[in-house]
């Protein structure tokens, strides 16, 4: 039986390839890849010629199932993403549950990440973070994710392209106040790196006068002990609303908002009518 691999690659920068890393990609018997346009480039550069399968998300339950077939006939296969450790938010998390489910041996061939590169180029205490990648793109979804984090005081850590900055940033900063700290992080390891620690009203006044180029990481400070002290009733009402526009019911909304903010549930159930 055959091995799969878990290979991190470069988040930009391809001289942060390591030699484990090399000499895997050229031991396995093929590679799975998000964008084998991008692995061929990455593969190119260190002269590894080595057969590439395309597997990304939109790959279907057949093309996994052809890969477990190859790797339960004793072939290896190393997976990777097209930029840093693969299968975390990445479709390479379904060929490492199916070999799971088939007594197949996972291994990693670690990398760098850019969430953990990000969060060390924040400046921000980081004794815990919560990674959230991408935010759902549905209001629905996207509004009841937030609302799950108003009060998280961890370290967040979200992806970002750029077409959707601008408005994740206008989210952001309707969700957690304006004067909450960010660092947004821009090409992380490329030529044009770039690292903004501000506020999140200045961000949103920055990329309003600013094009967005490239890819993003954000890295939001967490919630204060200061700032859960200074919850007003009509924030705390405003909570509700947005729990209740989500679906949730006026009775259930309430008791969610008064564990977290500590006022009373007949409080803002009264204060609702």
């Amino acid at each position: 039986m055959g091995v799969l691999y878990i290979i991190g690659t470069p988040i930009g920068n391809m001289e942060d390839i390591t030699l484990r890393q090399m000499r895997m990609l050229r031991e396995v018997d093929f590679i799975c890849a998000e964008d084998t346009r991008v692995t061929l480039k990455l593969l190119n550069r260190c002269d590894i010629k080595n057969e590439l399968v395309s597997f990304h998300q939109h790959s279907s339950k057949a093309e996994a199932q052809r890969i477990i077939d190859r790797l339960l006939a004793g072939e290896s296969c190393g997976v990777v993403t097209d930029a840093g450790m693969p299968c975390i938010s990445d479709p390479g998390e379904v060929l490492v549950r199916m070999c799971q489910e088939n007594g197949i041996e996972v291994r990693a061939v670690p990398g760098p990440t850019a969430a953990a590169t990000a969060a060390a180029l924040s400046g921000f205490p980081i004794r815990r973070f919560t990674f959230e990648g991408f935010l759902p793109v549905q209001n629905k979804e996207r509004q009841e994710r937030l609302e799950l984090l108003r009060n998280e005081s961890a370290v967040m850590i979200f992806y970002e392209a750029p077409h959707k900055l601008r408005n994740t940033l206008g989210d952001l900063a309707d969700f957690f106040g304006g004067g909450r700290r960010i660092a947004i992080c821009r090409e992380i390891t490329k030529l044009h790196e770039e690292v903004q620690r501000m506020t999140l009203e200045e961000a949103v006044q920055c990329y309003s006068e600013r094009e967005p180029r490239g890819e993003y990481v954000l890295v939001l400070e967490g919630k204060s002990s200061e700032e859960k002290e200074q919850v007003t009733l009509e924030e705390a009402l405003e909570q509700v609303r947005r729990l209740m526009e989500s679906g949730e019911k006026p009775t259930d909304a309430c008791k969610a908002v008064a564990k977290e903010t500590g006022f009373r549930k007949s409080e803002l159930y009264s204060s609702l009518k």
